[in-house]
């Protein structure tokens, strides 16, 4: 472990003592990127402009070596991940978003909604591996409070070492209607049931006219940031997202990033931030952008810069594959997601990411980009150095916390 470095000081890397240990500004780094590296070291965030001007500059690399010192300065060289199980308790929905291939109609042939038996059977081949399930699904019809306070509750018995991350914004929002009672009121009877975090998935593009096309009928933007804000104030921290590549502008993934930056200020709730793009995948969404390898690592880099005040930023191998993911780690991003084990929405909509990884294979990918792989639980307050052994029976964690 570097002798800089304590478990107190993975912790506290959202500290604003970071910006005090940037390095000096390459002095061969183009103008665009000199003037980002002078706004963060100095205190402020980045504008709107500045961050065009981080799209438009053909020099990538300056971009990647920028967003890679602003991680350093908070993290050093670890990297983190987790052991988890994504369980999706229901594919049924009743919208219709175009960008999704997971969704299903009531009366699909492959619908499915889990009930409480199977989803703790399900948890329960995992169960001696992982600390975390995250659980999303499609707005079923018939699923109210009630439903989901069961379910918790009952994995929160059976399993209380298991971390519950479920439910996106628009689940709360589809819950709470469908219970007829408020968001806030929804968030505390789930969290008293068991819920210990939410995802960010939902997010897509905060910006309502993008959303009537590619998601229409969810959330609106302000719904989104409202629901993790009540959830900040009453202790539930969540994640935050940003789907890219379908029809938006640059512009509008910027303005997505500084509404949730400045939620952020606000609650200071957000643990960690996941840029994905949209996969080319069999849903109805024909004249989406795409993004090539060179764009993806552009936004994550560029999102590290903007996020000023987010102290995670995730490569989400389930979306980006493990090539992908692993460059990513050198243009700003310090987390992998985790060990996953099995996943249905990105796999429906094109990936061919493999879920038999252990934390092996993770340790590994990291370590391939000179990092100090830590496996976190979800909420990023317990650390431990990981170690691969040879033979794998032997590896161990060295704890640190």
């Amino acid at each position: 472990m570097d002798s800089n470095w304590s478990s107190d000081a993975i912790l506290a890397g959202s500290a604003r003592d970071w910006r005090k240990r940037l390095q000096k500004a390459d002095d061969d780094w183009p103008e665009a990127v000199r003037e980002a590296w002078v706004a963060l070291s100095s205190g402020n965030s980045l504008s709107l402009e500045q961050g065009l001007k981080l799209y438009a500059e053909p020099d990538l690399a300056a971009i990647g070596e920028l967003a890679s010192m602003v991680k350093n300065s908070r993290f050093g060289t670890h990297v983190f991940f987790n052991s988890n199980v994504h369980i999706n308790q229901t594919n049924i929905c009743v919208l219709a978003c175009k960008f999704c291939a997971f969704r299903r109609g009531r009366n699909s042939k492959d619908a499915y909604a889990k009930d409480i038996e199977t989803y703790l059977a399900e948890i329960g081949h995992f169960a001696d591996h992982v600390d975390e399930v995250h659980s999303v699904g499609g707005l079923h019809p018939d699923w109210g409070i009630e439903h989901y306070e069961e379910l918790f509750s009952t994995v929160n018995i059976a399993y209380p070492h298991i971390h519950i991350k479920a439910l996106t914004a628009v689940e709360i929002q589809h819950i709470s209607r469908l219970s007829d009672i408020s968001i806030e009121t929804c968030l505390m009877r789930l969290k008293k049931a068991g819920l210990s975090s939410l995802p960010g998935g939902g997010a897509e593009i905060l910006d309502d006219k993008i959303r009537e096309v590619i998601c229409r009928g969810k959330e609106s933007s302000e719904e989104y940031l409202e629901i993790h804000r009540l959830a900040h104030r009453i202790g539930i921290p969540s994640n935050c997202t940003m789907l890219f590549a379908t029809i938006e502008s640059r512009e509008q993934r910027l303005a997505h990033m500084i509404s949730l930056r400045e939620l952020q200020r606000e609650t200071s709730g957000f643990q960690c931030f996941v840029p994905y793009p949209f996969l080319p995948d069999d849903s109805r969404l024909p004249d989406a952008q795409l993004a090539t390898g060179v764009e993806t690592l552009r936004t994550i880099a560029i999102s590290r810069l903007m996020l000023d005040n987010i102290p995670h930023i995730k490569a989400y191998r389930m979306n980006l594959g493990d090539s992908l993911a692993e460059l990513a780690l050198s243009y700003g991003a310090d987390d992998l997601d985790g060990t996953v084990h099995q996943e249905s929405i990105m796999h429906l909509a094109g990936s061919v990411t493999p879920l038999d990884v252990d934390r092996n294979i993770l340790g590994k990918i990291i370590e391939n980009t000179g990092a100090i792989a830590v496996q976190r639980n979800t909420i990023y307050t317990s650390f431990s150095i990981f170690v691969n052994e040879d033979p794998p029976s032997l590896r161990r964690l060295q704890m640190v916390s």
